[in-house]
Order: C-alpha cells, then sequence, then structure tokens
C-alpha cells in the first residue's frame, strides 16, 4: 500500500445500485507488450498454484494463530507504513506510523479501461460486490459499492492505457504529485497493483487503486482484495503474518480469518486515529484477546484460532 498523505476532497458518491455496472466493453487494438504480460502472468499464477501458494482457503489446521501473535501482526502491518514519498520518488520503506482509518463511509467504485473484457468486468463487479459486504462484516464499517464518483476508485487498466491514466493522475486526485505520477506510469512487471491513500490528521478521505488488466482470473481476485483491505489502514506487509494475504510470500490469495479480525482491530472504537505503537498496543493486546476468545481451539500451549474460510 501507499500513503500518500495529502488532502483531497471526496465527490458525493451516487445512489448505491444493487450491482456496480460494467458497461461492455468496446473492441480495441492489444499490443504485444500487454500480450506479453498477459502471458507472463498467467505462467506467474499457474507456477504459484503447482507450489501450493495462492490459497483460497482462509488458513486451516496448518495455520494456527494466537493471540499475541495477532497482536504482533497487526502492530507489523497497521503500525507501520510499506511507502514514503522522499526524494521527490516513491521509496519503500518500512518505518512506524500512526493508526490511520477511515471515518466516513468507504464508498468503492470502479473505473474500467476499454482493454478489460466483458468477462473481467463481470467478474470483478461480482468480486466487489461480495467482498465490500464481508469488509463490512469483519471491521463494522461500512464499506459499499457505488455505480460512479465515489471515494476509494478502482481502476483496471491495461499497460497501453496505464501512462494516459498517469498523465490524468492531477486531474482525477489534486495534490497527487509527480511522485505518484512516475510510479503508476513504470510500474515494474512484478508489481501486480497498487493502492494510495490521502486523508489528513491520520483520516482516510481518498484512496485509488491501479489494478493491471492483464492479470488472470486468481490474481486479478488477489489484486482486489490485497489493495482494497490495504486502502482500508492495513498498510504494511509482514513476513510473519500468517494466515494472511499481508506477506509477500503470495500463500494466500484472498482475506482470510486472520486479516479479518485485524480489520476487527482496526476499526475498534477503543482505538483512535493516529496512536502510536506504544499508546495502541495495551488496547490491541486486550481486543485480540476477546477476538481469540471467541473463536478458539486449544492445542499444547493454549488457544489458538484455526484459520479457514469464513
Amino acid at each position: 500500500m501507499m500513503d500518500a498523505g495529502g488532502v483531497t476532497t471526496s465527490p458525493r458518491p451516487a445512489e448505491r445500485p444493487a450491482v456496480i455496472a460494467a458497461p461492455p466493453a468496446p473492441q480495441l487494438v492489444t499490443s504485444q507488450a500487454s500480450l506479453a504480460l498477459a502471458s507472463y502472468y498467467k505462467r506467474l499464477e499457474n507456477d504459484a498454484l503447482v507450489r501450493g501458494l495462492l490459497r483460497t482457503d482462509g488458513g486451516g489446521v496448518d495455520t494456527p494463530f494466537t493471540d499475541r501473535m495477532l497482536t504482533d501482526n497487526f502492530m507489523a502491518i497497521a503500525l507501520r507504513t510499506e511507502f514514503e514519498v522522499s526524494g521527490g520518488a516513491v521509496r519503500q520503506t518500512s518505518a512506524a506510523a500512526p493508526l490511520q482509518r477511515w471515518s466516513a463511509p468507504v464508498d468503492i467504485s470502479v473505473t474500467y479501461g476499454n482493454s478489460v473484457t466483458d468477462a473481467q468486468r463481470a467478474l470483478i463487479g461480482r468480486e466487489v460486490l461480495s467482498y465490500t459486504k464481508r469488509l463490512t462484516r469483519a471491521s463494522g464499517h461500512p464499506v459499499r459499492t457505488t455505480s460512479g464518483g465515489g471515494n476509494f476508485q478502482v481502476f483496471v487498466l491495461s499497460e497501453d492505457e496505464r501512462p494516459g491514466f498517469a498523465e490524468r493522475l492531477p486531474q482525477i486526485l489534486p495534490g497527487a504529485g509527480s511522485a505518484w505520477q512516475s510510479t503508476i506510469r513504470n510500474l515494474p512487471r512484478n508489481d501486480l497493483c497498487l493502492v494510495v491513500t490521502f486523508g489528513r490528521a491520520n483520516t482516510y478521505t481518498r484512496a485509488i487503486a491501479v489494478i493491471r488488466q492483464e492479470l488472470p482470473d486468481l490474481l486479478l481476485r488477489s489484486c482486489l482484495h490485497e489493495e482494497i483491505a490495504q486502502g482500508l489502514g492495513l498498510g504494511n506487509d509482514s513476513p510473519r503474518a500468517r494466515p494472511s494475504i499481508f506477506n509477500d510470500d503470495e500463500e494466500f490469495a484472498l482475506l482470510t480469518t486472520h486479516d479479518e479480525a485485524l480489520l476487527r482491530i482496526l476499526y475498534d472504537p477503543r482505538l483512535r486515529r493516529g496512536m502510536t505503537e506504544r499508546t495502541a498496543r495495551p488496547i490491541v493486546a486486550q481486543i485480540a484477546t476477546e477476538v481469540v476468545g471467541q473463536t478458539t481451539t486449544t492445542v499444547a500451549g493454549g488457544p489458538v484460532i484455526l484459520g479457514g474460510p469464513v
């Protein structure tokens, strides 16, 4: 996740439809570069599946976690930042950050590039609609879909379309800055998607996510899950988080029971925006103990949650 820290105002969302409208995709000539990326990502997905990665089961008996593990993972994921703008460029980091989250309802809209096929539009529409309901249940914070505008905009773009989007970024998000334009325009092949948040006083007011059109279905769904969840305030990754999508090992493709617990902690009213790790940790530990106490089994060493489908 990328936290821009800028200030923008969000337009009033349109009335929420029953489903996300996705107009038919027009005919488009696809470049060789885009075709090559689609082939590469399909091989990437197939290789991950062969190796037992990109799991969609949410975990199981092989991925238990305790309240202490949940606390530590929350600290590493919600109270650290993965990127920062420095010297006019976006750089990877793992610096301490205050607790940040949304106060207003999160209204998600999806904008499709002309390259996005009818089948992809249908898949994305179903996934986002279902996912927002799940995020609302997990966090207790309203996360909804909207047919236009929205304060959380998801853009699905091809290699051919992304540079043009980068040029328009200052009009879409005033204050985003040239560093974000450059990052989006020159997105490395191994970066499948990204999210950038904007706000003030540790309160998010806008977010955009950019997802590659060339991704095959499971990687596309995986990007939707990770970037939207990160845009809610779980901004970092941790190699110790398991079962979790906030881990660069790609073991899990979709939001897990562990990740739902992180969202529940993040939006618990006992935590306040701007809290540091020192002030937040004892409260997080208490909430984590409550979460684990509600859905546990006992193994040698104490109670654990066995991550699994929800």
